[in-house]
């Protein structure tokens, strides 16, 4: 494991006994929100983002030692290993390296060079390799014998061997990395060139850059016109004959008969074996990292979804707004409970307007409604103009909510479970209202994939894109923390140290025994032992528990730690709280032990401040630009207000109310150099954006928010 720390430490420039003490957390089984909550003393104060790249980097170093195992136990099988090689193996760490290592003992499908090897003429190429015989065809009638029918013969098989000794030499492969240098090209399939499908692809129909400049969406946007047969990508280098020499100063000693032929093996092996190989490697790390920009995308895409401002518990009615079907209405509780659901026909080609406007009264009335979510989609404007029409006779808050993935929820088995005698359109309705009053809540229940907000998210690495949206749900859920008393399973199913299976057992046991009153009582739910204890415990809140603690960030372990400074004042721990003079007496030194440090006590005095604070923004209304509705109203030049609805390596799309978002390029989202745009904007943020462009053959529309007041 030190090994490992030192490697680690060395990449990310850490501490070696943080890493090393970070390790060993994981290794016992504590989360990542775990360990930088309530583990800083031993990590040295790590945040999540650090702790999470030694867990990914400790996870590839553990994969390597299992492959060198496998190498070193391959080579040895074969009759090969010797001391300086096994050495070798076991003090390289760069996988490129490893592999380079391992080529030549590698087991493959019969080629050339092995055919030729069987013809017994390895000696001959070892003979020639060494470039001293002048008469190279000479020496090579000797070998002409068996299966070797003629000279001719004998040195062509002499040079396969050559050539395959060549592709398989680590300087080969190192000299050719660092001088190919590899351009990106991409041509139009001719069949497909005037489809329908094709028009996308248009701007790389005849495309060509170096590799190193090609940015991340671009290369996706390739490879998926390519996994879609209209487009022919392909990985080249800019100069073969530079790439030819520096392999031949390595390869070719001299000017004599066997130079000629060595000469002649080292071309075969770079355009027959090394070339392919070099493209195949490019290609592979271009595209896993073209992945990893993408999944950070979409990582801090959902992120901040997830962390999106939630209205709070008020009841609220849901509106999945549609035309030829109605607008499906859902009245929910606080705690976002189904209450009722019905369908009004506000709008074409019923128009049953006066009953609508009925019935929304009613509703709001009966149920107590004290805001309203609308769906995004179909008739999203038009249902907002027919609700804010409507004279209430109080203050109702009307907000526009995103239904992306509203779909993929109401049809998945987590709804059916939840409104077993409820159609798809109801369930729909329901996630609706719910994304307003708590949208991490409701999220979590859906695939992030399906939610709207990636980039080429469905061309990435599936495993590591789930690995790390999985992580930054996690993250999010435990940076809110969750009501143990009103937490779905899914939202549970996050909560550090828990699991489908606990959290499962959790809601049972709620079910069954009431709401919890404290922390300590998860002990009693089955299966929950007090590793897991300790990791959730901190995590979950208990708004009317005697102790005010249990709503709040502080661990249960810290608990006499609280208690101890409230007996010092004389006080209470809800007085502690309650009371800000109390607080600044206290003198955190005095509290210092050998497993509780500053960083803990600093942590403990910032929740109780103010506990159990949620870290999420509070929620806006917004209303779109009423003389806006659709593409055809829109005029260049006109300035608009919008709501930012996916971000992208290459700029921000904004929904400016025409059911179909306009692209703000990175170019155009400030009036200085913009190198990301996640540092000028950020998910349903409301913007102001001017009209560029409207392409309407392309059903495109280009903003810009540059000197945009």
């Amino acid at each position: 494991m030190n090994a490992f720390a030192k490697i680690i430490s060395q990449q990310l420039g850490l501490r070696e006994n943080c890493v090393e003490n970070t390790m060993t957390l994981l290794d016992d089984g504590c989360t990542i929100p775990f360990i930088s909550r309530y583990r800083k003393e031993r990590t040295g104060g790590l945040d999540e983002v650090k702790i999470a790249e030694i867990s990914e980097l400790y996870d590839k170093l553990k994969e390597m030692a299992k492959r060198k195992q496998t190498i070193i136990a391959t080579i040895t099988e074969q009759g090969k290993m010797t001391p300086e090689l096994e050495l070798r193996i076991n003090d390289c760490w760069n996988s490129t390296e490893l592999e380079d290592i391992y080529l030549p003992y590698k087991p493959k499908r019969r080629t050339r060079a092995q055919v030729a090897r069987e013809k017994g003429l390895e000696p001959l190429a070892m003979l020639i390799m060494m470039q001293r015989e002048s008469r190279p065809d000479k020496a090579a009638e000797r070998f002409v014998k068996g299966d070797v029918t003629d000279v001719e013969d004998a040195l062509k098989g002499a040079q396969d061997i050559i050539a395959e000794n060549i592709s398989e030499d680590r300087r080969s492969r190192q000299q050719l990395r660092t001088s190919y240098k590899p351009c990106i090209t991409s041509k139009v399939v001719k069949a497909k060139a005037d489809s329908e499908e094709a028009a996308k692809y248009s701007d790389y129909f005849d495309f060509s850059e170096p590799l190193r400049r090609c940015s991340s969406h671009r290369l996706l946007a390739m490879r998926r016109g390519e996994s879609e047969g209209i487009l022919r990508v392909s990985i080249v280098p800019d100069n073969d004959d530079d790439c030819i020499i520096r392999l031949q100063r390595l390869f070719v000693k001299g000017n004599n008969s066997c130079s000629h032929l060595v000469d002649e093996a080292l071309n075969d092996a770079y355009k027959r074996l090394l070339k392919p190989a070099i493209e195949t490697e490019f290609a592979a790390l271009s595209k896993e990292k073209a992945d990893e920009e993408a999944i950070s995308v979409f990582k801090e895409n959902l992120r901040q979804l997830l962390l999106s401002a939630p209205l709070g518990q008020k009841r609220v009615m849901g509106i999945d707004p549609g035309f030829r079907t109605g607008c499906k209405v859902v009245c929910l509780d606080a705690q976002g409970n189904l209450l009722h659901h019905e369908a009004i026909f506000p709008h074409p080609p019923h128009n049953d307007k006066t009953k609508a406007v009925s019935r929304v009264l009613q509703m709001v009335k009966n149920y107590a409604v004290e805001a309203i979510a609308i769906g995004n989609g179909t008739a999203s404007r038009e249902t907002s103009a027919f609700i804010n029409d409507i004279g209430f006779e109080r203050k109702i808050q009307v907000f526009v909510v995103s239904e992306d993935g509203a779909s993929v929820y109401s049809a998945s088995k987590t709804a059916r479970d939840e409104f077993p005698d409820k159609d798809v359109t109801v369930r729909g309705a329901v996630s609706i209202g719910r994304r307003l009053i708590d949208p991490l809540a409701e999220l979590v229940k859906i695939d992030p994939k399906s939610i709207g907000v990636g980039q080429y998210q469905h061309d990435v690495d599936q495993g590591k894109l789930k690995k790390s949206l999985d992580m930054t749900v996690e993250s999010c859920v435990n940076s809110v923390g969750v009501n143990l008393n009103t937490a779905s399973v899914h939202l549970l199913t996050y909560v550090s140290g828990l699991g489908a299976s606990l959290a499962k057992n959790i809601v049972e046991y709620r079910k069954e025994h009431g709401a919890f009153t404290n922390r300590a009582q998860l002990l009693k739910v089955p299966r929950l032992g007090k590793a897991a204890y300790e990791q959730c415990a901190g995590f979950l809140r208990i708004p009317d528990s005697k102790n005010p603690l249990d709503n709040s960030a502080v661990h249960p372990e810290s608990y006499d730690i609280v208690k101890n400074m409230a007996d010092d004042c004389r006080c209470t721990v809800a007085e502690l709280i309650a009371d800000k003079s109390k607080r600044q007496q206290i003198r955190l030194e005095r509290y210092i032990t050998p497993t509780v440090g500053m960083p803990t006590l600093e942590d403990i005095m910032k929740e109780l401040e103010k506990p159990g604070r949620d870290p999420r923004e509070q929620i806006e209304e917004f209303s779109f630009d009423e003389s806006v509705h659709t593409v055809d109203d829109l005029i260049e030049g006109m300035v608009l207000p919008g709501i930012v609805t996916n971000i992208t390596n290459f700029g921000a799309f904004v929904d400016i109310g025409v059911h179909q978002d306009g692209l703000v390029h990175i170019s155009q989202l400030a009036d200085r150099f913009v190198s990301d745009p996640t540092q000028v904007v950020k998910l349903h943020q409301h913007v102001k954006v001017r009209v560029v462009e409207v392409d309407r053959k392309r059903n495109r529309i280009s903003l810009s928010m540059k000197n945009v007041k």
